[in-house]
């Protein structure tokens, strides 16, 4: 469910990147809680065309919420752009709840961050409520961004380190200029990310490793992590942008004849016809537009349901944990029929 918030404030982070906070009232605080982490799905509606994009949350996360996320400039963004050229002070944006499972709820322990570019958002609200929350905790957060000047929350993230000095760690790595101190410039791939971990941290004592950022860098973390022996259980992760010609979706494959699906949601059910090459969560949009959905891409997990009978096939998954797919969840904008019945259930 969306609700309509004014914006309260704009605030220029780099040449193309903002962070808006919107006015969230009284009767809609507990709405817009959040676990440090989540992200919010906005929406706006052009020549009749509805577009939806999620950004994260950048503000930890209080019993009084700040609702404040960074928004990048995307070439040919539909969004973004209209945030950055257009959105001003005092307009309304429609905004669906707190949502995503990209979360650390504070706890005592030994966290790492590794993210690139606006993947710092999630992150910076992990850390500052972590830090803040737990004092048994520490927190090491390694970034790539490209420049100095394309860096966003730099202001931000140089507050953690004088608020926390011996329990917030910085590892800031530049892949397109040079400094005079710190890392080399290059970019955090796999096999530098695996000489430069164990140089840093005791591996095996980190409780919980959250990488964040485009899908190449979250994908080589992943890979230097696995070949350090952590655990998969350990890595925690959310894909911002799906690099060109990575993991391309697979092509749809015809449904079985006569396929449909049933689908619950907000305790309401219904049963309808999925057309050849669609996917159930477009089957389930033609007859309930209220159905949850975001990116179709595979990457935000919004549409996620719990498949109750029946049997799909999932094109690309950049959203769900391995534990989520065995318990038996699955992404409905990139789930299409496998058997002639197929049953969805939203609400769990």
């Amino acid at each position: 469910m969306f609700h309509p918030l004014r914006v309260r404030e704009i605030e220029r982070l780099t040449d193309d990147a903002v962070a808006v906070t919107f006015t969230v009232p009284p009767a809609l605080r507990t709405t817009f809680r959040h676990t440090p982490g989540q992200h919010i799905a906005l929406r706006r509606t052009v020549d009749g065309q509805e577009i939806r994009r999620t950004y994260s949350i950048c503000t930890p996360a209080t019993d009084d919420p700040v609702l404040r996320v960074g928004i990048r400039l995307v070439e040919d963004g539909a969004f973004s752009t209209y945030a950055l050229k257009e959105l001003t002070v005092g307009d309304t944006v429609d905004v669906m709840a707190p949502a995503g499972r990209f979360t650390l709820a504070p706890r005592p322990g030994q966290f790492v961050g590794i993210v690139g570019g606006s993947g710092i958002t999630p992150v910076l609200s992990i850390a500052t409520t972590l830090l803040a929350r737990e004092p048994h905790a520490r927190f090491c957060l390694i970034r790539s961004d490209r420049t100095t000047a394309s860096t966003m929350f730099l202001e931000e993230v140089a507050d953690l380190k004088d608020r926390y000095p011996e329990r917030f760690q910085l590892v800031h790595v530049l892949s397109r200029e040079e400094r005079q101190t710190g890392l080399p410039s290059g970019r955090l791939d796999q096999e530098r990310l695996h000489t430069l971990l164990p140089a840093l941290l005791q591996t095996d004592a980190i409780d919980g490793w959250y990488l964040c950022g485009p899908f190449g860098l979250v994908q080589g973390a992943e890979r230097a992590l696995r070949a350090l022996g952590v655990p998969r259980t350990h890595i925690h992760e959310e894909i911002f942008h799906i690099d060109n010609g990575a993991a391309a979706p697979v092509p749809a494959a015809t449904a079985p004849a006569h396929s449909t699906v049933t689908a619950t949601l907000d305790s309401r059910s219904g049963t309808w016809p999925v057309h050849d090459g669609e996917s159930l969560l477009e089957a389930v949009l033609r007859n309930r537009p209220d159905a949850p959905y975001a990116c179709k891409g595979g990457v935000c997990g919004t549409c996620r349901a719990f498949l109750v009978s029946g049997e799909i096939r999932m094109d690309r998954n950049f959203a769900l944990e391995s534990d989520e797919v065995d318990a038996g969840y699955v992404l409905a904008c990139q789930s299409h029929p496998a058997t002639e019945q197929v049953e969805l259930d939203f609400d769990r």
